[in-house]
């Protein structure tokens, strides 16, 4: 008996040991894997054929890292221009985030590159953590060039490039010979810091070993920005969910396609998005991107002749997104669809049936009433008709007529939203609750002040058609923060693009697109990825917001109400200044004066 329990005793031994052998083995492939250049990478970034300029071989051995500029776009195969510099200064409000852009360059091979932020310390003590910040490889993309703006396009008809813009969310990447990396640093100032002088180290490591490093200087001023969700800023970018279920190869509505949702939702959230975009209707822009709208609602036609709606997913979209903390307002598109087409589902025959309406036939009376009378009474029970808008983009004047008549009729009192490049609003002022006018167009003073007096919504926005400000893949930088300034400057709410996350077929290399300029149809990535320039939008929406408080706090105070009012003046402007970054930094700096 005795011998049994010893021969189980080192059975269970020998196993234990086996277990930990294992487990050892394990942890050694892991830590080989994390130290495996190959595999910091989470894919193939674009190649393109280049012809190189700098002479590399003036470049001193080993890794280069300076501070660089968030206004430039570095070249990959080109030494960057910059004045090496190992300090960074910058000022934020709490609550804000704020971005610094270093780059790395070496004309060696280097592997498993890495950057490792310390905390954010003062001089007396206070502290913020290193969670509080975040680095991120810029990786490129394949982008093309303005040219005509929008229009079919063929790409070797346009000139090639690869441009930094990409913020990936790896840990670690490998550097090749003769190359450039810039590194993008996000900080999120916490709204409980003290005000004060922060420093923080970015050490950057190459194979393990510590390479270089950088001082973070930051100041953080009195003022407090509050969340996002309480920022006055109007901003709407469309959202495209479907598209985002095709590049994750996940069954859309899934539960993999919510999660996948999640990070890329969740970054236009904390951008301050006010607007949950829905589909009433298949094909609302005619199926023009690459990932076409499908219906959120389902229509049924009974074979008795009656009809049946299913809410399910335009219920749970609204809730995923309000969770995200996106609750103004539901714009659903669209009664005037392009090319006027609807879909339902026939169960008399059992298949899905196209329907040509335009608005003010009795084939689009037919179709729309009935769905209007169930869709008021949900949104009644769902308690989301006050922030609900019938939504439409660019149609014309016509057909809008035609539509507003029978909205009012059936469902009277329901706002609508209009991107309105027909210059038409003035002809239904009180029924378009959200009116986006196109860049360049005239909304009259007195228009402005009597929809701010009814808390109405107008806003501006640009498309493949506008040169300038734009956020293409090839933009620079500075546009997208300046698209605030001039929200501000022209007496705007808000901006719209129409297009977030409509996604290339493959939008991780390549972003050119059959039609329009590069990156005209999505500004941020796949995988909860940002940008350069979404980041930079980001940043020109925060300085809307401070000069909204400002203006508020500065009311007793003239002489500083003059200053800041004539700086705005100066953003007032439709064509690109040779000065644009030196104005974004004037604005700036006269921005951190009045906050101090």
């Amino acid at each position: 008996m005795s011998l049994t329990i010893i021969s189980n005793k080192m059975n269970k031994l020998l196993l234990t040991l086996k277990g930990l052998f294992l487990t050892l083995l394990l942890l050694s492939s892991c830590s080989q894997q994390k130290s495996d250049p190959a595999r910091c990478e989470t894919f193939d970034e674009a190649v393109l054929p280049v012809v190189v300029e700098s002479d590399w071989e003036t470049v001193p051995a080993g890794l280069q890292l300076s501070v660089g500029s968030t206004d430039r776009r570095y070249l990959k195969h080109e030494i960057p221009a910059v004045t090496q510099q190992q300090t960074w200064q910058g000022s934020a409000w709490r609550g804000e985030r704020v971005s610094a852009q270093m780059v790395v360059w070496s004309r060696d091979t280097l592997t498993s590159i890495s950057g490792e932020l310390t905390d954010f310390v003062t001089s007396t003590g206070e502290i913020f953590p290193a969670e509080a910040a975040s680095v991120h490889f810029v990786r490129y993309v394949i982008t093309d060039e303005f040219a005509d703006g929008c229009g079919h396009r063929r790409p070797e008809e346009y000139a090639s490039s690869l441009s930094a813009d990409m913020l990936d969310n790896i840990s670690c990447l490998s550097l090749s010979p003769n190359t450039t990396r810039p590194l993008w640093i996000t900080i999120d100032v916490p709204s409980a810091a003290r005000p004060g002088v922060y420093r923080s180290t970015l050490q950057l490591y190459a194979g393990k070993k510590k390479k270089e490093m950088i001082t973070l200087e930051l100041e953080v001023l009195p003022q407090t920005l509050p969340p996002p969700t309480e920022w006055a800023f109007h901003l709407d970018l469309w959202q495209n969910p479907y598209a985002v279920a095709r590049v994750e190869g996940v069954e859309p509505w899934s539960q993999e396609h919510w999660e996948a949702l999640r990070p890329v939702m969740k970054m236009l959230a904390d951008a301050g998005q006010k607007v949950i975009t829905a589909t009433l209707n298949k094909r609302p822009w005619n199926g023009q991107t690459e990932d076409a709208f499908e219906s959120m609602i389902g229509w049924t036609k009974k074979t008795d002749g009656d009809w049946v709606y299913d809410y399910t997913v335009f219920d749970e979209w609204v809730q995923f997104m309000m969770k995200l903390g996106i609750t103004s307002q539901i714009n659903c598109y669209s009664m005037v669809p392009w090319g006027n087409y609807l879909f339902y589902f026939d169960e008399a025959t059992g298949e899905e049936v196209r329907v040509a309406a335009a608005p003010g036939s009795k084939e689009y009376a037919a179709l729309w009433v009935p769905f209007l009378e169930a869709f008021v009474e949900h949104l009644d029970e769902m308690g989301w008709r006050e922030i609900t808008r019938i939504a439409m983009d660019e149609r014309n004047p016509t057909e809008m007529k035609a539509m507003l008549a029978l909205l009012e009729e059936t469902a009277p009192g329901m706002g609508v939203a209009l991107a309105d490049n027909h210059k038409s609003y003035r002809q239904y002022p009180d029924q378009l609750t959200d009116l986006c006018v196109a860049h360049g167009a005239v909304v009259e003073a007195e228009d402005k002040t009597y929809r701010a007096e009814k808390g109405y919504v107008t806003t501006w926005y640009v498309c493949c058609a506008d040169r300038f400000p734009n956020i293409f893949t090839f933009s620079d930088p500075a546009e997208a923060a300046f698209i605030g300034w001039y929200t501000t400057a022209a007496g705007f709410d808000g901006f719209l693009r129409w297009a977030y996350n409509s996604w290339v077929k493959d939008p991780l290399v390549d972003s050119r697109f059959r039609s329009w300029p590069a990156g005209d149809t999505y500004a941020v990535y796949p995988g909860g990825r940002s940008s350069i320039r979404f980041e930079r939008l980001r940043e020109g929406i925060q300085d809307a917001e401070k000069i909204r408080l400002l203006r508020a706090q500065l009311q007793g105070e003239p002489e500083k109400m003059v200053l800041l009012e004539e700086m705005l003046v100066r953003f007032n402007i439709l064509e690109k200044t040779d000065e644009l970054e030196q104005l974004l930094q004037d604005g700036k700096r006269l921005l951190e004066q009045l906050s101090r």
